[in-house]
């Protein structure tokens, strides 16, 4: 009979596991930095988990333009069982070495958008930074020759020159000013940050030297420059050239007037999961993926623009419909569990009620025996009432805890529980229930009775909350806090902050530093 018993509730396991038996594979990103460009790309990687015939898992992870702290990244990925990491390296040599030391583990490696030593990584994929820079000298080649009173000064300012786009964007805009010496061209080195050129433009203007046109290597360059060029009432003079083309960037710079140009510089984050799961799954692929890019200027910026910001709107809409249907999924597995674990334990009761009839009348024996057993103990502990010495023995009524409501209880573990997983952006109701010991549908209902609010609404809110307090007590960026407490994008987190306080997380610094001036 026990036998029996034994084998339906391994059969029981057996059934409620086999939906969990495909394969997932996990994919680590590691940014170098962020950024409205790489927030897209990071919404195109999401929302692009879920279209393919292999279920993936996409995590991602930002270094803020440190290789130290992006070489600490892919190594804690790595020892963390990821299948495949993509991969922008901040600087070619040292994140080089690392990759190398990935790749060697049998982890394969994608660099996108930047390279490293072709030995260091499986594959590559991006637009070609040299077409870029080459395409933008072709176009500023035609606005200089426009210039008639005098020879037409172009100046060109780099980003950082250990970084390999800004090595191959220069590579391509000075092929195409190789060769024109009927305009003078100049070449001075910045950084990826906005500060940097508006400083190099601001000292050649100041010489009176004034440059007629100005390339910068991504748009955020360019505000800089522009900055200089509106402080110094110079913009009818001096024509400001740029790279990324991302809405509410580069094309509404070219829209305002504030660029002559930019270049769309390809994200394909769908390309970047397509290409993964191909190597993953022993697919072909190619080891050099080019995408294209489009240059900009004010006669097609419209459609462009119009065109990219339907996409973004359309990548967020998935990422958040996919969310929505992991949990829907989660609590259908639940269910279905449930439904098996119910059948077979019907049958186990079925059984276990013949057992019980069997040994009936074992039992009605035993009762006799304990019934008899309890009746000497009672004699025994009224013997040890009527001692005076009892009082030692008893735990004063002072000393007694103080009874507290079980949902007081069970709402502090729980707040400690997601205090102690809130960081995790991947963190799901599932998780949160497994460590209360209850199953998907239990937690929502206890949350929703003692709370009014769902487990999701609730971890929300406590990381909202937290947020709060990080943005009013540390110097800590938006984006660092966004990741800190939980969130997948710094943009997401914005949003929610902004739907919770009214008002954006860099509003309510500036209402912080309003107060204390």
């Amino acid at each position: 009979m026990r036998k029996n018993i034994w084998m339906l509730f391994a059969l029981l396991l057996l059934l409620t596991s086999c939906s969990d038996s495909k394969k997932i594979y996990k994919i680590g990103v590691s940014q170098c930095s962020g950024g409205a460009w790489r927030d897209k790309i990071n919404n195109e990687m999401l929302a692009a988990q879920h279209l393919y015939d292999h279920d993936v898992k996409v995590s991602i992870v930002c270094a803020y333009d440190d290789t130290k702290r992006q070489i600490q990244q892919i190594d804690s990925m790595a020892d963390a069982g990821i299948d495949l990491l993509v991969v922008a390296p901040n600087e070619a040599e040292p994140t080089g070495e690392a990759l190398a030391r990935i790749k060697a583990r049998g982890i394969p490696v994608i660099c996108f958008d930047r390279t490293v030593d072709e030995n260091s990584y499986t594959a590559f994929i991006g637009g070609s930074n040299v077409e870029a820079g080459r395409a933008i000298g072709v176009n500023v080649l035609d606005v200089a020759h426009g210039i008639k009173d005098h020879k037409p000064f172009i100046m060109e300012i780099t980003a950082l020159m250990s970084s390999s786009p800004a090595q191959e964007r220069h590579k391509g805009f000075a092929q195409a000013m190789q060769g024109h010496d009927e305009v003078e061209y100049v070449c001075r080195e910045g950084d990826w940050s906005s500060d940097t050129p508006y400083r190099i433009a601001l000292e050649q203007i100041h010489t009176g030297h004034l440059p007629d046109i100005v390339f910068c290597h991504n748009d955020g360059m360019a505000t800089g420059v522009y900055r200089a060029v509106a402080e110094t009432k110079t913009e009818d003079r001096i024509k400001i050239f740029g790279i990324d083309g991302m809405p509410g960037e580069g094309l509404e710079y070219v829209q305002l007037g504030h660029q002559l140009a930019s270049y769309v510089y390809p994200t394909g984050g769908a390309e970047i999961i397509k290409l993964a799961i191909n190597i993953l799954t022993g697919k072909p692929y190619k080891r050099q993926n080019t995408l294209d890019g489009i240059l900009v200027v004010k006669e097609n910026v419209w459609p462009i623009a119009t065109t990219t910001k339907k996409l973004l709107q359309q990548n967020k809409d998935l990422v958040t419909i996919q969310d929505k249907l992991e949990d829907y999924l989660g609590l259908y597995n639940v269910q279905h569990k449930m439904l098996i674990g119910s059948i077979i334990l019907i049958a186990m009761l079925i059984i276990a009620i013949g057992a019980l009839l069997y040994a009936y009348w074992q039992t009605r024996r035993a009762i006799r025996q304990r019934q008899a057993l309890n009746e000497e103990e009672t004699q025994l502990y009224t013997h040890v009432a009527q001692h005076p010495k009892r009082s030692l023995l008893e735990i004063a009524e002072q000393d007694m805890p103080t009874p507290r409501s079980q949902d007081v209880i069970f709402a502090e573990q729980l707040k400690e529980a997601i205090r102690q997983k809130m960081g995790n952006a991947n963190l799901k109701v599932d998780d949160l229930g497994e460590s209360m010991g209850l199953s998907r549908v239990q937690l929502y209902r206890r949350v929703k009775s003692i709370t009014g609010l769902t487990p999701v609404e609730l971890l929300r809110t406590m990381r909202l909350q937290q947020g709060y307090a990080l943005l009013c007590t540390t110097t800590k960026t938006v984006q660092e806090i966004a990741y800190e407490v939980g969130f997948g994008t710094p943009g997401y987190f914005s949003k929610c902050f902004k739907q919770q306080y009214g008002k954006y997380p860099m509003d309510l610094r500036q209402d912080g530093q309003s107060e204390q001036n």
